[in-house]
């Protein structure tokens, strides 16, 4: 019995082996690949702290401006074509839009990567770049340094929301089923009104957190917008091809225009928050990343 044991755990541990080498392999091979994509998807380099620098796509309207502006954070896969088709309909629509690259040169299309983009690249060095994203943004000719919001999709609408506490000269705030901030405390920080768009059906944010986002800025006295879109898996908002076939992917996409063109065109209209948030220093959650991970494979099956 004993010796039947030994081969089952020596068998496990084996397979334990094989999948971590397998799986070392593919990250290693991908990794290879990740600044080649980078260099096609990107069109601007921008100083960022430390002698660093951030690649970006940019996206203009027509005519001299200024425009207003957005920051638009890519999901945990990094920047992909799909979210430079988003950036490219809210220029068309008279905005100046900066898709900067969170992840220091990488992007994927595969989940173990995709996690190891997100555990490696803490939010505070994320917020930092965003940081010099914003200045260097504000400070563009054709741009209205006072009428910037920040937006993200998945680890993007996480960062957006815990970024936009830290920044008071923001205008507003939208987050597209990213991890939310819960704690009034901290959305009093905010100077602008907030969207937030979750899946009904995403496991990654259960909706008692949304609830609680919800409520969370209602206690903070933040003007904002929280819908949950019945059935929607996490990451329902794909690609503009989607969203131009309607449903609730369209849905979402209009609510976001609405709301931008509500507080971003015309007169700055701030919330009550003044001060950036200077509490303790987020640190990456395991847990969360994994859902997320397991969110993303159903998305894309669904």
């Amino acid at each position: 019995m004993l010796k039947w044991i030994r081969r089952i755990v020596l068998s496990l541990i084996s397979l334990v082996l094989v999948v971590v080498v397998a799986l070392a392999a593919m990250i290693g091979i991908d990794t290879a690949a990740m600044s080649g994509r980078l260099d096609a998807l990107t069109n601007t380099r921008l100083p960022g702290a430390g002698g660093a620098v951030i690649r970006a796509y940019v996206a203009r309207p027509s005519g001299a401006g200024p425009h207003p502006a957005v920051i638009m954070i890519h999901e945990f896969w990094g920047i992909r074509p799909e979210i430079l088709g988003k950036a490219d309909d809210l220029a068309a629509r008279g905005y100046v839009v900066i898709v900067p690259d969170m992840f220091r040169g990488r992007t994927t299309n595969s989940l173990p990567s995709a996690i190891v983009n997100v555990i490696t690249n803490p939010p505070a060095q994320v917020d930092a770049d965003l940081a010099d994203v914003f200045t260097w943004l504000a400070a563009q000719p054709d741009v209205q340094a006072d009428h910037i919001a920040v937006m993200g999709f998945c680890f993007g609408g996480g960062s957006a929301i815990r970024y936009a506490t830290a920044n008071p000269q923001l205008a507003a705030t939208a987050v597209f089923y990213g991890a939310p901030v819960t704690d009034p405390e901290r959305l009093r920080a905010l100077t602008g009104p907030v969207l937030g768009i979750f899946g009904g059906a995403d496991s990654s944010i259960p909706l008692s957190q949304v609830q609680a986002f919800d409520a969370a800025l209602t206690e903070a006295g933040i003007r904002h917008e929280v819908k949950v879109y019945e059935g929607q898996p996490h990451a329902f908002v794909t690609d503009m091809d989607s969203v131009r076939a309607g449903g609730p992917q369209g849905e979402a996409w209009a609510q976001l225009t609405r709301f931008l063109d509500a507080n971003l065109k015309g007169a700055a209209n701030r919330a009550t928050g003044s001060q950036a948030w200077h509490g303790a220093a987020d640190s990456v959650d395991l847990g969360y990343v994994v859902r997320l991970a397991a969110s993303h494979a159903f998305a894309h099956r669904h």
